[in-house]
């Protein structure tokens, strides 16, 4: 659990390459690099600009540590979901 935790961390830092958020390119080659095997749609430009609106709660057109959080939480609980129904997951 702790190299989870350490690597989600260090993913998102070295994304944000010290801004402290994540832009636009940023955030679509984060999710692109270390998500598409999970997530559907990482290659459409529409859909990614969605899901970094849904997760832009503060509305500074940018995906702050917090906000990545979000996506990582829902993630896991989808991930969850799937494999306490027996179903393969990607």
């Amino acid at each position: 659990m702790e190299s989870a935790i350490k690597t989600v961390v260090g993913v998102y830092l070295k994304s944000a390459k010290g801004k402290g958020s994540l832009g636009g390119k940023d955030f679509d080659n984060l999710v692109k690099k270390q998500l598409g095997n999970i997530m559907e749609d990482t290659d459409s430009a529409s859909a990614m600009k969605e899901m970094r609106a849904g997760l832009d709660e503060n509305n500074d057109g940018k995906v702050s540590f917090p906000e990545y959080l979000s996506l990582i939480g829902h993630l896991a609980k989808s991930y969850s979901q799937l494999k306490s129904n027996g179903q393969q997951a990607p």
